[in-house]
């Protein structure tokens, strides 16, 4: 159970690829490969460069990740002041502590570390044993570290870049200033080492490249991108002289060095600045990547020596605004966001997930010049919908734009946008007032889509052709705009919600209006689950209200949200709704009941949400971030014990989930303890169970298995039936311990003798009792019917035939084992198992019980106890099945 939540544990981030900090590269050896290390929020990623597959995700750390190095050794991560060492991508080895602000800069150098902080401080670390090696404090005024390079084949020495534009010359095993370079008047954005020695390319905020000689104090040749800063740079070690530059507009620039030219460039390479540009050592290869969620891999095989795209990963690079579950099973989330795309993402594997592409005004134009696809974008998704009904035929998602009427269908199959752009007749006149539309519905058959608007139209289109097939209303269905729409799941009728809180009934075919349901409050969001019939109505008054959409009727009203409600959805039996709104929780309602019986809060607010269709997994997706959130439901692997949340109960924050599946924490290092993690909310989830007898007055059952009791009368049958035909007696049999009768295997314990005592008994000691025997000599009924409770028909059988006083039993016994049958019918306790019991001593004993007056006298007490708790149990019974048989009278169901 994790804090803060009895239902819902973080799972796994899906969408989340890379973010605005320069990716690394790594070349291990031992695989033959150059590894990718991007980070991602509070987590890195590291992936194959041959075919970008994810490799391993790393563990959180406690804050976003600030800067990332490696070498080929250790992965470098920074973040609140603290630089960590990993191996393998997952394992901390080291962790550096002492930067009094945040790590900005970092540069392995050997076995050293060279780490910069906000506050203009450059420390030194011995790797291995986390030792500071150097410190040095600059004056930001005059020389604040803007980027920092290690000159190949300068022994101990680094070159250190500024924001005034000054470069300076550093020997470390010294600590000496060897020389300052004047500068070129523009901060020093980025530094890398060119392939002829004492050259280093230089990247300015102005956007100019120097490549100077530092041996000489010289510069080489100088280039000037028009694009502004440079983020980037990198050299080509295949045999060409190429320099690769990238933009913060996301444009790319191979410049010649043996021309000196700009030999191409690739435009709107990415859709914001390029945060980090690599070439792969001696290879036609080169990575970017990028804030908007991107990781690219360029290939140098063009006539012009030009690069292509050869792989790539994504996700959304604006903030999702929508998201839904696809199909029965709930494989596929697809989500719709701020940068007017749709996406498809598998919650088990990164490698399925997919995108439909941009919305685009004319696809087909913008396929065939990216140049012109951002003129011809089309505003964010609001709102989708989607059906599998007739996925494999025709387009299977209709969509609402932002601020236009027109609707835009998607083919899931197919994994693109379909040809269809649905829009009115009415809607063209450029006089009336701008319409948007405001929600979007399929019919359950995959046929038609239900469009509102809020000028209080209620339209329905063919999704296969696009043709228009009619209005709901005359002329239109609602005075004050439609701010949701519905189809149940029998192609009958569509419910529709008006701004002004009325809810109407139309037919589909005919649109024809059936009925009309006036709410307290206006509407701000709809949801039908169509198995049950339930539409959960999100209010302007921070409430819930459920209709039976059969029935006509308001059946629950659920309140507890401080703020707007955001989005609903059902669980897959129809019991619990949850909801997000913007107070930043997340709430579970038990609809039987109508109380709130888990909730949470999360950093950040909740924008939309859906349950699995196959209640596994909610899916979130929240304000200003671009990953989709997967909350895993532990009612599917254990029983969750819910009760009410009081309403003064104040909801712990959870972390949203990582890219890593059930990751929460960072590891210790090796030798620390772990941190006392915080307490779970109190709330008694102790789980209520049934005492063994209610009361006295109710008849309680002992709920044995029928072998136990039953067949207790029949057991010689039973016994002649299962009789060995032949029995081989092995030539050297075992020796055998003796047993207890019972269920349990268990060996009889042997008595050891009180060696103080004689071993000389009394005539009257010799008797032969059992545990049974001498709990039930004892009078210690209660125990002696658990014991004969836990035992098979056999052992009972041999416990009550060692009652006769001829085989080692007694009158007392017998009379006793009476006395305890009255005792349990007294107090209607295991009464099936009781008159089994009851059943077999009277066919063992019965010779004996007529011959002594003293048994059969207490016999015949017993029978009329019997007899009354007999007719209690016969008349609650016969009542029982005579309300059962007026229930299924045929003319009450009728009626």
């Amino acid at each position: 159970m994790s804090e803060g939540s009895r239902i819902f544990t973080p799972y796994r981030a899906l969408g989340l690829v890379s973010n605005g900090i320069p990716l690394a590269i790594r070349y291990i050896e031992r695989r033959k490969e150059n590894l990718i290390v991007t980070a991602v929020g509070n987590s890195f990623h590291t992936y194959s460069g041959n075919k970008l597959i994810l490799l391993t995700v790393s563990n959180p750390h406690p804050s976003p990740i600030v800067a990332l190095s490696a070498d080929a050794y250790h992965i470098y991560t920074s973040c609140d002041k603290v630089i960590y060492a990993w191996r393998r991508g997952t394992e901390i080895k080291h962790k550096y502590v002492g930067h009094k602000a945040d790590v900005h800069l970092m540069l392995p150098f050997g076995p050293l570390l060279i780490s910069v902080d906000r506050l203009n401080n450059l420390r030194v670390w011995d790797i291995k044993d986390e030792s500071l090696h150097l410190d040095m404090d600059f004056q930001s005024k005059s020389f604040e570290i803007s980027a920092i390079v290690h000159p190949a084949t300068y022994l101990n020495k680094i070159l250190l870049g500024s924001k005034q534009g000054q470069l300076q010359l550093w020997n470390l095993k010294t600590c000496k200033l060897l020389y300052t370079f004047a500068g070129w008047d523009s901060e020093v954005v980025t530094m890398e080492q060119a392939p002829a020695q004492d050259v280093i390319g230089i990247g300015l905020a102005n956007g100019r490249i120097i490549l100077h000689n530092l041996k000489y104090d010289e510069t080489v040749v100088e280039f000037k991108q028009d694009w502004g800063r440079v983020t980037g740079i990198s050299f080509r070690t295949d045999g060409f002289p190429v320099m690769i530059t990238g933009s913060e507009m996301g444009h790319i620039a191979q410049w010649d060095l043996q021309e000196r030219k700009l030999a191409s460039q690739v435009r709107n390479a990415h859709d914001s600045a390029v945060a980090g540009i690599a070439c792969f050592p001696n290879e036609p290869l080169m990575v970017t990547n990028s804030k908007d969620n991107t990781v690219k891999i360029w290939i140098f095989d063009m006539l012009d020596r030009g690069g292509r795209l050869l792989k790539f990963r994504d996700g959304h690079s604006a903030p999702p605004l929508s998201i839904r579950f696809h199909g029965s099973f709930g494989g596929k989330v697809i989500t719709a966001g701020e940068d007017s795309s749709m996406r498809i993402f598998h919650k088990m594997n990164n490698v399925l997930s997919s995108s439909l592409g941009q919305a685009s005004y004319n696809r087909k134009a913008s396929k065939r010049n990216k140049a012109s696809s951002e003129a011809l974008k089309m505003p964010p998704i609001t709102k989708f919908t989607t059906e599998t009904t007739r996925e494999k035929s025709w387009d299977s998602l209709a969509a609402v734009h932002r601020g236009t009427p027109m609707v835009t269908t998607w083919s899931v199959d197919k994994q693109r946008m379909g040809e269809h752009k649905l829009l009115h007749e009415r809607f063209k006149d450029k006089t009336i007032r701008r319409v948007t539309g405001t929600c979007v519905e399929l019919s359950i058959c995959g046929n038609f889509v239900i469009i509102g608007y809020d000028s209080g139209h209620l339209d329905k289109y063919n999704i296969q052709s696009g043709i228009y097939r009619g209005t709901f209303g005359t002329p239109i269905a609602h005075e004050d705009g439609v701010r949701d729409v519905v189809a149940d799941g029998l192609n009958k009728f569509v419910v529709s919600g008006g701004e002004n809180g009325e809810l109407k009934w139309w037919k589909l075919n005919s649109c024809e209006e059936v009925h009309k349901l006036a709410l307290e409050e206006c509407i701000t969001r709809m949801v039908l689950q169509r198995d049950s019939g339930l539409l959960a109505i999100a209010m302007e008054d921070w409430s819930i209200n459920i209709v039976d959409v059969d029935t006509q009727t308001v059946v629950r009203r659920l309140y507890g949200h401080r703020n707007q409600v955001t989005d609903v959805s059902f669980s897959h039996d129809s019991r619990w709704l949850i909801s997000s709104s913007l107070d930043k929780t997340v709430r579970t309602w038990d609809i039987p009941s109508s109380a709130c019986v888990d909730c949470f809060s999360v950093p950040i607010p909740a924008t939309s949400l859906a349950m699995s269709p196959v209640g596994d997994f909610l899916a979130t997706i929240h304000a200003d971030q671009l990953g989709v959130y997967l909350w895993s439901n532990q009612g599917c692997y254990h029983h969750l014990s819910l009760r009410p949340l009081p309403q003064d109960f104040e909801a712990c924050t959870v972390g949203l989930p990582s890219t890593a599946a059930d990751a929460s924490t960072l590891p210790p290092k090796e030798g620390e303890e772990l941190e006392e993690l915080p307490k779970e909310a109190e709330i008694d989830d102790e789980e209520y169970k049934s005492p063994e007898q209610i009361s006295e007055e109710l008849v309680t059952l002992a709920l044995l298995p029928t072998s136990r009791w039953l067949n207790l009368l029949n057991l010689d049958v039973i016994k002649k039936k299962n009789k060995p035909t032949e029995v081989k007696i092995p030539k050297a049999a075992p020796f055998f311990l003796p047993t207890v009768p019972g269920l349990e295997f268990k060996f009889a314990s042997e008595e050891k003798a009180d060696s103080d005592k004689t071993k000389v008994k009394v005539a009257r000691s010799f008797e032969v009792l059992t545990d049974f025997g001498k709990k039930l000599k004892a009078a210690e009924f209660h125990e002696s019917l658990k014991m004969l409770m836990e035992m098979g028909p056999s052992g009972i059988e041999v416990e009550i035939r060692s009652l006769d006083p001829d085989i080692g039993g007694s009158e007392d016994l017998l009379l006793k084992f009476l006395e305890m049958i009255r005792f349990a019918l007294d107090r209607n306790m295991y009464f099936e198992a009781v008159q089994g019991y009851l059943s077999l001593f009277l066919k063992l004993h019965a010779e004996y019980v007529m011959s002594n007056g003293n048994v059969r006298e207490i016999c015949e007490t017993l029978a009329g106890v019997q007899g009354k708790a007999w007719h209690n149990v016969c008349e609650e019974i016969d009542q029982t099945l005579s309300l059962v048989s007026y229930f299924k009278n045929a003319a009450l169901i009728n009626f």
